[in-house]
């Protein structure tokens, strides 16, 4: 028993130690309730969003317009068949110039950096006019589906045939990169819808 001068006597076990376990209560759901706030404020002064953005361009899920062709051996060939998987689509001249072959490259590139997860996307060349691709090209990538389309067809993607646009399993929309993007920020842009996504 502890005896504190003009007060009464208290014990552990009495009114005055339920005050200090009130107390200890109180501050303990006082720091549940503040934690989210001050996490937050953490997370913005010490990591800004913008580390979190992505590197594409987001598009609005609508989507992607329906494209149709042949493959090189004469099949034939429609975009839609290819759902259930991640597919990255360039759209260049059959001959595939300069910036065709970087844009081909950019996709191998970050494609092969998913590592096991790469088979869940699928890369598509939307080849337009009369030239035969080159075989030393497609030599190149091996896994690359190529399709014969009629003229035009790139300008009827969400950002023309100078990008590099992302498809998901379910035939929507998502992300457009530049015609030379930065190969690892692409790779890590595809790695995060991987590794969020429970389809394709």
């Amino acid at each position: 028993m502890v005896r504190v001068a003009g007060d009464a006597p208290v014990t552990p076990g009495g009114p005055g130690g339920g005050n200090v376990r009130g107390r200890w209560t109180l501050i303990a759901i006082a720091a549940v309730v503040a934690a989210p706030v001050l996490l937050s404020y953490a997370l913005y002064y010490f990591a800004p969003p913008d580390r979190f953005a992505n590197y594409g361009e987001l598009l609005p899920t609508t989507a992607f317009p329906g494209v149709g062709g042949t493959r090189l051996d004469g099949a034939p060939f429609d975009l839609a068949s290819l759902r259930g998987r991640w597919v990255l689509v360039v759209a260049a001249p059959a001959a595939c110039d300069d910036a065709c072959a970087r844009m081909l490259y950019a996709t191998r590139q970050a494609r092969t950096i998913q590592g096991r997860e790469s088979e869940r996307v699928v890369r598509v060349l939307l080849a337009s006019g009369d030239a035969v691709p080159d075989a030393a090209l497609l030599a190149q990538h091996p896994d690359l589906v190529v399709a014969r389309v009629s003229a035009g067809i790139g300008g009827s993607l969400p950002r023309g045939p100078g990008a590099i646009h992302l498809v998901d399993p379910l035939g929507h929309q998502v992300l457009a990169w530049p015609p030379a993007p930065d190969v690892k920020a692409m790779a890590k842009d595809i790695g995060r819808l991987l590794k969020a996504s429970r389809i394709g």
